[in-house]
């Protein structure tokens, strides 16, 4: 990794360890006496752009660390220095910060700021009504049960063909066309995770005790309400998630359920199972893309560098400064992301790369992020060069969609148009399980008080309102705790209803490109270019999409793409 920071620094001084709270504590203090001091607009601007200097150093150095730590979990070096930013440097900061914010509130000079601060006050005005400080320590609790969940799941591992594999690479097998050996592999790692399901269970049960009496400390009734205000979410209500719900149920079900069918006819087995969901239909072998890394770099590079030279210049920085960390290995954090390192402003791209097709579109989906962070660098305030998470998933998903065409880079006609119906297809059984997802939480949160019992109750009602036709007959203790393996649940709770929208803004994206990609790509771009300077509604029409995830919106994108996926069938 080699990256220099954006901008010379102003305020802080060169040479600092921001994870020593001794020398950041002069650092608070001068930024407290100078916004004692502010006596005009002007002073109070260059106030917060000193303010702004710090917050993107700062969140920086906690990228690092937790990149770091993801990058190799049994590394116990690499753990110590993050646990020390989540016990330490992060409670000691905290409280540091909301005293900033409320003086800064409370200056004569906040309400006469120009209109560019508007989304910044909004949000500054939010985090002052919810902050408490005796939830510092419940929030410090909470990183450190979810460290524990990394851990875990980071660990897993299985014998299969005779070696130590990781869970990624046995998801590789779930798309080979011998059923026996697809069997054997999903029954070893379901096996493999239920060994620690008492284990998560205890971790939630406390994250749980933890994360309402956050809420009643802040004065809400429960944590789905404090979270739509700490998320400032001020631009759609729970209620409207529950309607979202029903449209999912109404419109998407019955498609995911209806493409069930055909895959059951079309495999020829009695009856459908788990282990026949990610396999091709029609028996043909897995996708293989590629074998290595470098050639996964290589060839995405040709696909953005033909899609818009912007997008080429982008990944190049990537490719460049080192930005990646793609192979999978044992210890390493399951999943994938991207980070970004603030002072430097420029992305980091992590995955567990093990040459699937998923891969790629794991790439196209962080390199959407990446693109996101670079397009919007030149915003002034750290706070505006990062959006909300349903338009960020909009330069992700969009991304993927985009450029579909071009995976001619990996595959032959055929197989594009084989990866484009399988996207597609992926993109609309994710609808229902995004719903499950959300749904669930609405309910934990709700009901605080439940039992492991109840809970395990609900789930399994969800998953008859919006799962799939497949028989788990035998394995019923697997389907009540498929909800382990979503990370969101433990990590970012509530954060998930978010891809939803933003698939929805993507799908619509996609529609307009197949009209003009070009307009598509501009408008794309002109919307990452305002990072989060804007309120959401305002992003998305800076795109050219619709803010709507109504039966308005769902309806005619689901008939679009299911003429697509006939197209796609030839």
């Amino acid at each position: 990794m080699q990256t220099s920071h954006f901008a010379p620094r102003q305020f802080l001084p060169e040479k600092i360890d921001l994870t020593d709270t001794a020398q950041l504590a002069p650092i608070f203090d001068r930024l407290e006496k100078r916004l004692v001091a502010v006596n005009s607009v002007a002073e109070l601007e260059t106030w917060l752009a000193a303010h702004s200097e710090v917050s993107a150093a700062l969140a920086e150095s906690s990228s690092l660390a937790y990149i770091a730590m993801t990058c190799q979990t049994d590394d116990e070096a690499r753990e110590k220095a993050y646990m020390h930013i989540i016990e330490v440097v992060d409670p000691w900061i905290k409280p540091g910060h909301f005293t900033l914010m409320q003086q800064l509130v409370q200056s004569p000079f906040f309400k006469q700021l120009p209109p560019l601060y508007e989304v910044f006050c909004r949000s500054v005005e939010a985090q002052v009504k919810i902050y408490r400080e005796e939830n510092v320590a419940r929030e410090t609790q909470i990183a450190k049960l979810a460290q524990q969940y990394q851990k875990i799941t980071g660990g897993m591992t299985v014998e299969f063909d005779g070696k130590e594999q990781t869970l990624a690479r046995m998801a590789r097998i779930q798309e080979e066309p011998d059923r026996p050996r697809r069997e054997t592999a999903w029954k070893i790692v379901t096996e493999r995770r239920l060994k620690d399901a008492d284990a998560l269970e205890d971790i939630f049960d406390q994250m749980l005790v933890l994360r309402h009496e956050i809420a009643l400390a802040a004065g809400f009734e429960n944590f789905r309400d404090y979270t739509f205000a700490a998320f400032e979410r001020f631009d759609y209500t729970p209620e409207d998630c529950v309607r979202f719900h029903d449209a999912v149920e109404h419109h998407i079900v019955p498609l995911v359920r209806e493409l069930q069918a055909e895959r059951h006819r079309k495999l020829g087995v009695k009856p459908l199972r788990p282990w026949d969901l990610a396999v091709d239909p029609d028996h043909r072998a897995p996708l293989h893309p590629f074998k290595e890394s470098a050639e996964l770099l290589e060839k995405t590079q040709a696909i953005f560098s033909k899609l818009d030279p912007r997008l080429g210049e982008f990944y190049h920085v990537l490719r460049k400064q080192e930005l990646v960390d793609l192979d999978n290995r044992k210890g390493k954090a399951p999943g994938g992301y991207q980070s970004t390192l603030s002072e430097a402003r420029v992305p980091f791209i992590f995955m567990n790369s093990v040459g699937s097709h998923r891969d790629v579109e794991t790439m196209l989906h962080e390199a959407g992020h990446a693109f996101h962070a670079l397009a919007s660098r030149e915003q002034p305030l750290h706070a505006y060069r990062s959006a909300p998470i349903e338009f960020c998933e909009v330069a992700s998903m969009g991304m993927e969609l985009l450029a579909a065409p071009h995976l001619r880079a990996f595959y032959s006609e055929e197989e594009t148009n084989r990866a484009q119906r399988t996207h597609l297809e992926g993109i609309i059984q994710f609808f229902p399980w995004m719903a499950t997802v959300d749904a669930f939480q609405h309910w934990i949160y709700t009901h605080p008080k439940h039992t492991r019992a109840e809970r395990t109750a609900f789930w399994l009602s969800l998953m008859d309102r919006f799962g799939g036709t497949e028989d788990y007959t035998g394995f019923e203790k697997v389907r009540a705790h498929i909800w382990h393996r979503q990370l969101h649940i433990f990590e970012l709770p509530f954060y998930y209803v978010e891809y939803g929208i933003a698939q929805l803004g993507a799908l619509q994206l996609w529609q307009a490109s197949r009209r003009d990609v070009h307009a598509a790509l501009n408008k794309y771009l002109n919307g990452l270019s305002l990072g989060g300077s804007r309120p959401l509604p305002e992003l998305f029409e800076a795109s050219g999409l619709a803010f709507d995830f109504t039966d308005k919106t769902i309806a005619p994108l689901m008939r679009n793409v299911k003429e697509a996926l006939v197209e796609l069938a030839g």
